[in-house]
């Protein structure tokens, strides 16, 4: 400080009319305290100058942390977004599985019912056919006997009657098998039906 108004301390002491022999001590211990000061000075002002290279630093890495939070603050709204959707979509899927679950117990139980229909369809059949058979011999049995009974012209008649009653049970038993197949065909479709459900519900879980 006192060199920048271009001379020292030293230079003032000289040419100062106080000075005399007896003031060296002074002089000296002066001399020393102000060296003390200057070396204190620059000790401060280096200990500033890394204070304030340690204060760049640490906002730097402030402003470092500051981005990277909130670089994290926007993976966590992302992350929980995602969790969001990932939680409606097993909902979906688990109300997927109950209702298709659901739908193979009605379809199982359609089955069922079609199994049974079937099987009383079979029975009928086979009672019709049965019946048509016992008929059939009944008629050919009175016929027959009818040639020895009634006149030949009316045989031709009667012939044709039963020709006519065979054709109506033949028509039945037509009937019957095609409501049978019917049956068959819907049931090969719940099938069917039941396999794709299956396997869509296979799919969903993996």
């Amino acid at each position: 400080m006192s060199e920048s108004a271009g001379f020292n301390i030293e230079d003032l002491i000289k040419v100062s009319p106080l000075n005399g022999g007896g003031d060296e001590p002074r002089v000296e211990q002066l001399m020393g305290k102000l060296g003390r000061l200057q070396k204190g000075k620059r000790s401060l002002e280096e200990g500033i100058k890394d204070m304030k290279s340690v204060i760049d630093s640490l906002q730097k890495e402030l402003a470092s942390l500051q981005t990277e939070a909130y670089q994290l603050e926007g993976i966590h709204k992302e992350n929980e977004e995602l969790c969001r959707k990932l939680q409606f979509q097993c909902e979906e899927s688990e109300q997927d599985s109950v209702r298709q679950v659901e739908q193979n117990k009605k379809s199982e139980e359609l089955l069922e019912q079609y199994r049974c229909e079937i099987q009383g369809f079979k029975l009928k059949h086979r009672k019709l056919r049965m019946k048509f058979e016992n008929q059939l011999h009944q008629l050919m049995e009175q016929h027959k006997n009818l040639q020895s009974i009634f006149m030949p012209q009316r045989l031709p008649a009667e012939v044709e009657s039963a020709e006519n009653i065979k054709s109506q049970l033949l028509a039945a038993e037509e009937l019957k098998l095609a409501q049978l197949r019917r049956l068959s065909e819907e049931l090969e479709e719940l099938k069917k039906q039941k396999q794709m459900g299956t396997i869509a519900t296979e799919t969903q879980e993996e």
